[in-house]
């Protein structure tokens, strides 16, 4: 009878090095993942210890002031680069927004905010948040442009295509898909919301 072998464990701080700078959340190596999108400024690396997403190079202060801005009365809104929508959008995720530095994980948070003596006190799905979009992330797989419906409501930032007549067409398909890509999107994002991948997460944070 043959014995395997046993398989080699190597330590993500093996790959640290200036082709993967440390995450600005937990210290890990960042990996590649997309290549430059929309307008933003570089290249997406991620985190594969806490999930966060860096465009370019990335910086705990920055990234902690770029949560901060996302806070309100009611908490913080992330978009969840964990998500089964992100997954399964990839580039075409809706979260990937012009002017975008910082793709957020709930761990991501917690880590990030521990630097300054905070934790995550509560990390609710938001359902019809999460819905939007996910029904935008399908949408963005059959069209030129990026978010174009949720910016026609008002409800994120898009990027139009180049040419009038690609805008035409991708207004004509996100009338036309709508109703498809809700069919998809409503199981997807109910087993997110239930399996703690849901698109976009309400966090609470407390001092310790």
């Amino acid at each position: 009878m043959s014995e395997s072998l046993p398989t080699r464990v190597v330590p993500l701080e093996a790959g640290a090095g200036p082709e993967n700078p440390p995450c600005p959340a937990c210290g890990e190596p960042l990996f590649g993942w997309l290549e430059r999108q929309l307008d933003l400024a570089g290249p997406i690396s991620r985190c594969e210890s806490c999930g966060l997403g860096v465009v370019g190079e990335g910086d705990p202060g920055e990234a902690l002031h770029t949560l901060d801005r996302l806070s309100s009365e009611r908490g913080i809104r992330i978009g969840n680069r964990a998500s089964y929508a992100c997954a399964l959008g990839s580039a075409g995720w809706a979260g990937i927004e012009p002017g975008a530095r910082y793709l957020f994980t709930v761990e991501a948070v917690r880590r990030l905010v521990a630097r300054r003596d905070q934790v995550v006190s509560s990390a609710r799905w938001a359902p019809l948040a999460g819905l939007a979009a996910t029904w935008q992330t399908l949408l963005n797989s059959v069209t030129f442009g990026h978010n174009v419906a949720l910016a026609a409501f008002g409800r994120a930032r898009s990027v139009p295509a180049d040419a009038p007549w690609k805008r035409f067409i991708d207004g004509l398909a996100s009338i036309v898909l709508a109703i498809p890509a809700l069919a998809i999107a409503l199981p997807v994002e109910l087993a997110g919301g239930l399996f703690r991948r849901g698109a976009v997460i309400k966090l609470r944070l407390e001092l310790l």
